[in-house]
């Protein structure tokens, strides 16, 4: 086919995906199911009729879409959200993910006839719950910042320890050396911890002592040091994945130019990279040979949604303060998505025995559960009796270096809810060294006066020097959260 005719077809794929997105998003549907219809529907079955069966290729292009996946999830992340929830995230994401492959493949062997190899294989591809699934869904729900934030940081890290084990049983035979296996997945997540930590804060000193020519070029800086942060921790053996999303994480939450910027150019490109993912996999998927495997497919995803998940859950946060409704909900939110089904290429790459019926019994659980799960959590919050801590919304915080000045230009946008609105100018009482220098307001801008009243919606440009950046922003937030008296109330805008 011809350039013109690929850009076409490209563009018109994107464009449908777009689509399915804005309806799958009314139906409360999460939207990998409209993307893996899009690839069924094109793939060699349907109508279309595009023959895809390079399971290599599949891998090596659904490998690339994750790290893109988790470095947006790490990027879009509130570290100050999510910090007291790490340790149960990395309990729930290691102790909590093996508890998981254990009992799902003790069942799957008793169950479903399978070897230990293939059962431990199942077990292991259906550990992992899905960043893009849980960003996309859970996100729109008012839930407890501590559960959020548990679920979130556990579908960035469960990746990384899930992956050696797929590749290890993938390329070992027999029974799995324990002691081997956890020393290794103990080394290779230290590593990639570590040195995602380090390429995170080095690029982020870097990236505040040099001023770029174009304010394009941060989100592209930013993206290259968490992709890369792969590449160099892969080849020095440790894992990619963590390195990347603790990168991601370091450098989306670090106090860089651009921010907001960098955050939607990271969401673009995830989201690119899950139209892309999910059709392929829906490419790569033989529609005669998945009805045949869905009994097996019911029975290893009821009994990894109603005893593995749960079990896990509840014996790996035990003594971190969840709520038994929280911990519950979290059982019923460990959503998979795409993350399964590029696992199961693997075991394909490799030639296991039983590989393809594993690619399909996978494929059916994810559709399956998504369509049962990713609807009902809404309900299964107010069954939980969850509701959301926190009333206001943050205020989205753009910033350019101005170098000569040793001054920054902060750019904020006055949510709809936020109790700026009716704040006079000399009531923020910002510090010295930062003003309110201009306005937008429906369209037009205008200097403000000291006591021009702030309005929902408006635009302001504030300029503070370097010293009182943090400081400016913080009094911005804490009067946007509880209003011209925040000091009293004791809020600092942390």
């Amino acid at each position: 086919m011809r350039l013109d005719l690929w850009l076409l077809f490209g563009a018109t794929l994107i464009l449908i995906a777009i689509i399915a997105v804005r309806l799958s998003h009314r139906a409360g549907l999460p939207t990998l199911l409209a993307y893996l219809g899009i690839g069924l529907f094109l793939g060699e079955s349907g109508p279309v009729g595009i023959d895809f069966d390079n399971a290599e290729l599949a891998e090596i292009l659904g490998l690339t879409a994750l790290v893109l996946i988790l470095a947006e999830g790490g990027i879009t992340t509130n570290w100050r959200h999510v910090r007291p929830s790490v340790p149960a995230a990395l309990s729930v994401s290691t102790l909590g993910t093996l508890i998981s492959v254990l009992v799902v493949a003790v069942a799957a062997h008793w169950l479903l006839d399978m070897d230990w190899r293939l059962a431990f294989l199942l077990g292991a591809v259906m550990g992992p719950t899905d960043a893009a699934a849980v960003f996309s869904v859970l996100r729109r729900l008012p839930l407890p910042s501590r559960l959020t934030g548990l679920l979130e940081a556990e579908s960035g890290f469960n990746d990384a320890p899930v992956i050696i084990v797929v590749v290890w049983l993938s390329t070992h035979t027999g029974m799995p050396n324990v002691a081997s296996l956890v020393g290794m997945m103990v080394y290779e997540l230290a590593a990639g911890a570590a040195l995602g930590l380090l390429i995170g804060w080095v690029g982020a000193y870097a990236l505040r002592q040099i001023a770029l020519p174009a304010s394009g070029l941060y989100p592209l800086a930013v993206l290259s040091l968490s992709i890369g942060s792969y590449g160099v921790t892969t080849l020095l053996h440790a894992s990619g994945f963590m390195a990347v999303y603790v990168s991601a994480l370091v450098l989306g939450n670090a106090r860089l130019p651009h921010r907001p910027a960098t955050r939607g150019f990271a969401e673009g490109i995830a989201w690119l990279a899950q139209i892309g993912l999910f059709v392929m996999l829906g490419l790569l998927a033989s529609p005669e040979e998945l009805p045949a495997q869905i009994v097996p497919a019911l029975v290893a995803g009821f009994i990894l949604l109603l005893v593995a998940r749960p079990l896990s859950v509840l014996l790996s946060t035990w003594g971190f303060g969840l709520t038994l409704g929280e911990k519950a909900f979290a059982s019923w939110a460990g959503l998979r998505g795409a993350v399964p089904i590029v696992l199961a290429t693997i075991p394909m790459v490799e030639d296991v025995a039983g590989a393809d019926r594993l690619f399909s019994i996978v494929f059916n659980i994810v559709v399956v559960f998504t369509l049962l799960q990713g609807p009902t959590l809404p309900l299964a919050a107010r069954l939980c009796r969850l509701k959301g801590d926190e009333e206001a919304r943050e205020l989205d915080v753009e910033a350019a270096p101005l170098e000569e000045l040793h001054a920054e230009l902060l750019e904020v946008r006055v949510p709809r809810d936020s109790l700026l609105n009716g704040v006079e100018i000399f009531e923020l009482r910002l510090p010295p060294g930062a003003s309110v220098t201009l306005i937008v307001r429906n369209g037009s801008s205008f200097v403000p006066e000291p006591t021009t009243p702030l309005q929902a919606g408006d635009t302001l440009l504030v300029v503070a020097t370097t010293a009182v950046r943090e400081a400016t922003e913080r009094r911005l937030r804490a009067v946007s959260r509880r209003g011209k008296l925040a000091g009293w109330f004791g809020e600092t805008g942390a």
